[in-house]
């Protein structure tokens, strides 16, 4: 009796091992997790990098050829306009001056000869030998021969000094046109320069800006350039200052562009405005933060939810229908910020949708 009730016993506990491991096998070995859409707000932005620069630079240059004799200031200073910045003295060319000493020489023969014919004439007109009318004809040629001369002078002291005795040194004292902050002196006592004329642009002495006005200068891809309008909003973070945005307006979108590196490159400039507890130095490197397309509270997922088509690339997520069952949809996708991506259609709010890539703790627990 007692080994019929062990037998019994033995074989109901193989019977409830079998099916112990009858329901574990039945079971889906991997186990996923699951995550509901959500609404939020999607901005899709793009980054045009570049830097900023003064509005408007103006550059100092000398108005007469010679070497720096003196620099009165210093990059960084404040100036304002009429201030001195340097003064020039003049190399005179020897061939320009051996002729204005020519052209002087004869002014003064023309001079001493129309005044002899000038004191002849007139003794004449006083003695009533010849009229009025005849004696002025000589005595405007006289005035005109010491105005000839004057001239003749004139000429020869600015190729000799660069200036003449009524002028005083207008010439060689280098003087700010605007005002505002020196950017740059890009030459040194001794330095020679040369003048600006209509053949040639000139030294540049001094390099002036006023640095309360700035401005963003970068560029952008053509993808991008397309959904982009002059006035718009846009922030400005700089390298050298952290933490830190400024606001900016778009006000110019090239309507050429250049191609760099196999990718074609529009420039676009943006009026910063600055913060007055912050000093922005031209030249700094700058990333515009531009707003392409923004969306509120739309219904969205996490772009590592979605999975895609082999064949057809199409977007489509798995949607739980049962336990560990689930079934595919296919999307319509609209805007992403490259998180999150909004869902056009397909699927609802209150969709499980599978998360392909993550299993649930306890199943990594038992595989390890």
């Amino acid at each position: 009796m007692k080994k019929k009730l062990i037998f019994g016993s033995i074989i109901i506990a193989l019977i409830a091992v079998l099916v112990w491991l009858g329901k574990k096998n039945s079971k889906s070995p991997i186990e996923y997790e699951t995550e509901k859409p959500f609404k939020t707000n999607i901005v899709r932005k793009t980054v045009a990098t570049g830097k900023v620069i003064p509005l408007e630079e103006v550059e100092i240059k000398p108005q007469i050829t010679g070497i720096i004799e003196k620099i009165y200031v210093e990059e960084g200073a404040k100036l304002q306009k009429g201030d001195l910045i340097a003064k020039v003295r003049v190399i005179p060319n020897e061939q320009a001056l051996a002729n204005a000493q020519g052209r002087v020489r004869k002014a003064e023969l023309a001079v001493n000869n129309t005044k002899i014919i000038y004191d002849r004439n007139k003794k004449l007109h006083d003695s009533g030998v010849i009229s009025q009318g005849e004696f002025e004809v000589f005595q405007l040629n006289y005035d005109q021969a010491k105005q000839d001369l004057v001239n003749a002078e004139n000429d020869f002291q600015i190729i000799k000094k660069g200036y003449t005795g009524q002028g005083g040194s207008a010439n060689t004292n280098i003087r700010a046109t605007t005002s505002g902050m020196i950017l740059e002196i890009p030459v040194k006592e001794g330095y020679q320069v040369i003048q600006s004329n209509n053949f040639n642009a000139g030294t540049t002495i001094a390099s002036i800006a006023d640095m309360t006005k700035m401005i963003f200068e970068g560029k952008v891809d053509e993808a991008e350039v397309g959904k982009l309008n002059e006035g718009i909003e846009i922030e400005v973070g700089l390298g050298a200052i952290e933490k830190k945005k400024f606001p900016a307006k778009l006000n110019f979108i090239a309507p050429k562009g250049t191609e760099e590196n196999g990718a074609v490159q529009f420039k676009i400039k943006a009026d910063v405005t600055l913060d007055e507890q912050y000093f922005v130095r031209a030249g700094y490197s700058a990333n515009a933060d531009i707003v392409l397309e923004k969306k509120d509270s739309v219904l969205s997922i996490k772009e590592s939810l979605l999975q895609f088509d082999k064949k057809t690339e199409e977007p489509y997520v798995e949607i739980k229908t049962g336990d560990q069952e689930f079934e595919r949809k296919d999307l319509e996708l609209g805007i992403s910020d490259g998180i999150n991506v909004e869902i056009v259609s397909g699927i609802t709010e209150e969709d499980e949708i599978k998360i392909w890539n993550k299993t649930r703790k306890e199943d990594k627990d038992e595989r390890g």
